[in-house]
């Protein structure tokens, strides 16, 4: 689709198409209106707004914006934060219910074909989506989904103005629970034209399910082996098949398989469904013929199928369709008389029969699908209205009226509730208001409905249906007789030879009253009742629960006092509502995208009352609450309103606009309510109240983050004290610190992560010392994820461009489940053995039982066994791919442990043997005591291990051999401020310390404004001794050369142990020594240390 590439809203340099918003339009009449609609609808726009409400264009084609993506699009955003769609009016529709807690209704209006059924779909689709699930929920949403086809099936039809046309009006409620989850529904038809079963006008067809029935049930039912379609009395056989092929109606019969079992028919009753649409089929092939004034059938044969699919003796259906009993009083007495029928009222009698079959089979499958999901209790609901629209055909009827006369009663309520209610509330309140004319229907309504001075056209057609004894034109001419007689001076009334016209708000309507009282009386005589509660089949007489004993009084109810009750029901359960609007415009008669006629756009533009609802926009207020419900909603925003305002709530409601800056000319005060003018004032108010909560969440976040951290360090440092409990003795300061996990801050040195997998988590991280088999020491990186062991060392660049430079390189890589155990000694130290297959890795580390720990649990997750981990004083180890040999054999080295002095480590190298000596720790039964009553300490945005920077030692060293470390400055420094941490939890900037909480005393000198040579003393004198006004400054000396080389940093750099230096790119550095190592030793802001030769640049 061309558009869907070019036009597309999400594109980039999309192209504007007339204004979103006609509210906006600097002309407001009829042709920039109708100009504004063509050119969106010819670039695919097919929706606009007049503020609240939505303008829909039928395209007549299926558009690329009603995916996933644009549901996800619209959710939760502002109305004009994106292109105007009907997705938009269903989200806010929904967040209205939700945030006023208040019943919402859409009502959707325009002519026949103008897409109102289609605009139902898609806000039903849009609710099921994005509100709550759950088994209850979703098979709720189901049936409110698969409902559709059905009722489609049965009550829509193909007309001269639309090919799926409403024959029927439909309010679906969805009922929804406190949370938002839709758990029930409710549906009420209205005026079900059931005349089309037996007549249609000419081009227009019957209901779909009739040619789903012949197309897809034949090879279904074995009781229908024959199904012809009439059209009055006329017989049309099987051919009509081959019209359906093409038109897809396999399809069709899927969905309303699917949907009847959504619906809970079970599959006995789907047959008895479709063998009662058969047989209605089967009674149009019934005709009458005329002997001596009375009606005979004209073949018996005729009789056999409908008789056998409705479950009745053929006599029986032949003797109720040409005869009739009729009860007679005389004298006190009553006798019934057999009243022989003529052809008319025959023909008559089988059409009712087959009228009354077919409604109450259509009520049966609403009450079905109401039943289905009905709910104990109503809380919250949304109401979709699609009903008949709007209908002038060459020839109109008695349905036609009825269509028209719903109509006119929504369009009273859009002009109530939009016009003139919005007008008089201004008024009321006391608001500054030009009032605005517009046409009011409600004379209209009046000629239609009313009882009495004058009474309405419905009230003088049942008057008609009273006194008429017998079907014939005879009481349609009396009809337009008293029509003239009592309304025919009404400004909207006219009359002509074949009936009347009225002047409605979409046009004069010229009605034909030929079949108008008929239709009227709606009435099914007692004996075609008896015969169908005489069906063997207990569904069909379910559908005929009448009491035929009962003593009949007053005036049987009409067809015309049913829609009218039905019409006012409906008006009083929208007025209960907040209403939402949907207009929709036809805009051509072809039923062809692209296809614009200018003319019948501008008339529905007219008759729908765009104009004057721009007008009163413009000059209106976009938002209106009383002053209590505004106070509960942004209470919130200021501690004076939270939780309660407490004084006039007209006050509270200034001080809440005052405290967010609105301005004045966007509010004004009425007498119990607030209005306020444009939709961006109340975004403003709403993305407040949301930012608020927001930051109330993240307090709440916060807390409960840091309780989990809490439990999960507890735990942690538990199950890490459990593995080496009683095996091995305990360091003081190792019991109760802190576990940090990455040590080296790995996220800020991508030379490291590199040899990390992309989708591996790194659990551990730290530096560590490794002996090599003659026990000489050299640092690595010790990093642990959930499928590798890793130890990355640093190597100088022997060839090429970095030739002579330090590079990180991989040392080693073991997956976890090649590790066969770990060895350690049972006094205090810091050593342990990592055994593979090929040769043992021989590490010293502070941080081993935290290591320890997550190794244990990691290689337990992944090969489902546990780690063995060893304990003894005489640990061997192998050095190269050869088998464990005897003691002192070659291939293996062993570390001896003894008693000595002090908590440090002191190494005594041999050739084969490394004796280690250290005093006494903790008793081996030691556990952690340190209490849950702490926080945590963010490290700012330096990486962990920049704490273990500690107070530099005097003298510069050489790295990796000329010099020594001492690690126990290192071990003690970090652990000491573990220790003094507060409750370790996620990161968090910028958190407050506790008054009582003892810092460790840091050199802060560096943070001092360092002098800038001859310029800062400049500045100091300058200071102490102002020049004279007026005369120049004296020229600055020229700046000495510094007495020692520097250099400048290219690249940040964080500090890896204590006698390195951390600094920022373009720090000055001054050189103490350079050593061809890669790694010199500098001076940066009275602090000495060594730093790598490839992040700076010498000056």
């Amino acid at each position: 689709m061309g558009s869907k590439e070019r036009y597309h809203w999400q594109t980039q340099n999309v192209k504007v198409s007339g204004v979103d918003d006609m509210v906006l339009l600097s002309k407001i009449n009829e042709e920039a209106i109708t100009d504004n609609l063509k050119k969106r609808y010819m670039d695919d726009y097919i929706f606009t707004y007049i503020g609240p409400v939505l303008i829909s264009v039928n395209p007549f084609k299926q558009l690329p914006y009603f995916t996933d993506r644009e549901v996800e699009l619209y959710q939760g955003a502002a109305q004009y934060e994106n292109p105007p769609h009907i997705y938009a009016l269903a989200d806010n529709m929904y967040r209205n219910m939700m945030i006023d807690t208040e019943n919402q209704c859409v009502i959707i209006s325009g002519e026949s074909g103008a897409g109102k059924t289609v605009a139902a779909k898609y806000i039903m689709s849009y609710i099921s989506k994005v509100s709550g699930g759950g088994p209850k929920v979703q098979q709720v949403k189901d049936i409110i989904l698969q409902s559709n086809p059905l009722l489609e099936a049965f009550g829509n039809a193909k007309t001269v103005r639309n090919n799926n046309s409403s024959r029927f009006g439909k309010y679906f409620e969805i009922q929804f629970s406190r949370g938002g989850e839709p758990d029930g529904g409710k549906i009420s038809n209205f005026l079900l034209e059931k005349s089309r079963v037996v007549s249609q006008n000419q081009g227009e067809r019957n209901f779909h399910i009739y040619y789903q029935v012949g197309h897809g049930f034949l090879g279904k039912l074995e009781k229908i082996t024959a199904v012809f379609i009439f059209s009055g009395n006329m017989r049309i056989s099987l051919q009509f098949r081959q019209v359906t092929q093409k038109q897809g109606r396999n399809t069709a019969v899927n969905f309303l398989q699917n949907a009847m079992s959504v619906v809970g028919l079970a599959e006995e009753e789907k047959t008895t469904v479709l063998q009662i649409v058969a047989g209605i089929l089967h009674l149009g092939n019934i005709a009458f013929r005329e002997e001596g004034n009375y009606a005979l059938v004209a073949s018996e044969d005729f009789l056999a199928f409908p008789s056998y699919l409705l479950g009745i003796s053929q006599d029986g259906l032949k003797n109720k369709l040409t005869s009739r009993i009729m009860d007679s009083k005389w004298g006190g007495k009553s006798e019934s008389i057999s009243v022989t029928l003529n052809t008319e009222q025959a023909c008559f009698s089988r059409d009712a029969l087959s009228k009354a079959l077919y409604s109450r089979l259509f009520d049966y499958l609403v009450d079905c699908i109401n039943k289905a999901m009905q709910k104990d209790h109503e809380e919250f609901n949304i109401g979709v209205l699609d009903i008949y629209g709007f209908e002038i055909f060459q020839k109109n009827g008695f349905e036609q009226f009825c269509i028209n006369f719903v109509n006119e009663k929504l369009q009273q309520i859009f002009i109530q509730l939009t016009l003139k209610a919005e007008q008089e509330e201004y008024v009321q309140e006391g608001i500054k208001w030009t009032p605005i004319e517009y046409f009011n229907n409600k004379v209209v309504c009046d000629l239609i409905e009313s009882k009495v001075n004058p009474p309405g056209i419905m009230s003088i057609l049942d008057d008609v249906c009273a006194t008429m004894h017998a079907k014939g034109e005879g009481a349609d001419q009396t009809l337009i007789q008293k029509l003239q007689m009592q309304i025919g001076s009404h400004e909207h009334f006219n009359s002509w030879n074949k009936g009347f016209v009225i002047h409605h708000y979409a046009g004069k309507v010229s009605y034909d009253v030929n079949g108008f009282c008929e239709r009227n009386r709606d009435v099914l005589f007692t004996d075609i009742i008896e015969l169908m509660q005489g069906s063997e089949y207990p569904f069909i007489k379910d559908l005929f629960p009448e009491n035929l004993e009962a003593e009949k009084r007053g005036r049987p109810t009409t067809a015309g006092s049913k829609i009218k009750k039905q019409a006012n029901n409906l008006v009083q359960t929208l007025m209960k509502c907040t209403p939402h609007y949907i207009r929709c415009i036809k805009p051509n008669e072809t039923k062809r995208p692209r296809d614009w006629e200018e003319n019948r756009v501008r008339h529905q533009v007219e008759y729908l009352g765009l104009r004057e609802n721009i007008r009163v926009r413009r000059a209106g207020y976009a938002f209106r609450r009383v002053f209590s419900k505004f106070l509960q909603r942004y209470a919130i925003l200021t501690k004076e309103t939270w939780p309660q305002w407490r004084g006039d709530e007209k006050q509270g409601v200034l001080h809440l606009l005052r405290s967010v800056n609105m301005d004045q000319d966007q509010y004004q005060l009425g007498k119990s309510k607030i209005f306020i003018k444009a939709p961006e004032s109340l975004f403003l108010l709403e993305e407040m109240r949301e930012r608020k909560y927001n930051g109330f969440a993240r307090v709440i976040q916060k807390a409960w983050r840091k309780h989990v951290a809490v439990r999960k360090y507890v735990r942690m440092r538990k199950e890490a004290s459990d593995i080496l409990l009683n095996k091995k003795e305990r360091r003081r300061n190792s019991l109760n610190r802190n576990f940090v996990g990455d040590y080296i801050g790995t996220d800020n040195h991508p030379e490291i992560r590199q040899f990390v997998g992309r989708r591996e988590r790194i659990e551990f991280a730290a530096v560590v010392v490794k002996y090599d088999r003659r026990f000489k020491t050299v640092k690595r990186d010790l990093i642990l994820t959930n499928k590798f062991l890793y130890l990355i060392g640093r190597e100088k660049v022997k060839q090429g461009p970095e030739k002579g430079q330090i590079q990180e390189v991989l040392k080693r890589q073991i997956e976890l489940d090649k590790v066969q155990s770990i060895s350690l000694s049972t006094f205090q130290d810091d050593f342990f053995i990592i055994h593979e297959e090929q040769y043992d890795s021989v590490l010293q580390c502070i941080f081993k039982t935290e290591f320890l720990s997550l190794l244990y649990k990691r290689y337990e997750e992944r090969t489902r066994r546990k780690l063995a981990i060893k304990f003894n004083n005489m640990l061997e180890f192998k050095v190269k791919k050869s088998g464990w040999g005897p003691f002192g054999a070659a291939g293996s080295r062993q570390i001896q442990f003894q008693t000595g002095q002090g908590d440090e480590a002191v190494v005594k190298p041999s050739s084969k043997v490394l004796l280690v000596s250290i005093g006494p720790g903790l008793p081996k039964n030691s556990r952690p005591t340190r209490q849950d009553k702490r926080k945590s300490q963010y490290f700012g945005k330096q990486p962990v291990n920049s704490e273990r920077q500690g107070t530099p030692r005097g003298g510069a060293q050489v790295k990796n051999g000329a010099r020594r470390r001492s690690q126990a400055s290192s071990r003690a420094s970090l652990l000491l401020r573990q220790n003094s941490m507060d409750q370790p939890t996620l990161p968090r900037q910028g958190q407050r310390r506790s008054r009582n909480q003892q810092q460790p005393q840091a050199d802060m000198e560096f943070m001092n404004v360092p002098d800038q040579g001859v310029a800062g003393m400049q500045r100091r004198r300058s200071k102490e001794c102002k020049p004279v006004p007026g005369s120049g400054r004296p020229k600055p000396a020229p700046r000495p050369k510094p007495r020692s080389p520097q250099c400048r940093a290219l690249y940040a750099y964080d500090a890896q142990d204590t006698d390195e230096i951390s600094f920022n790119a373009n720090d000055i550095i001054d050189i103490i020594n350079e050593d061809p190592s890669g790694w010199w030793i500098g001076r940066l802001r009275g602090k000495e240390g060594m730093f790598p030769v490839k992040k700076v640049s010498r000056l």
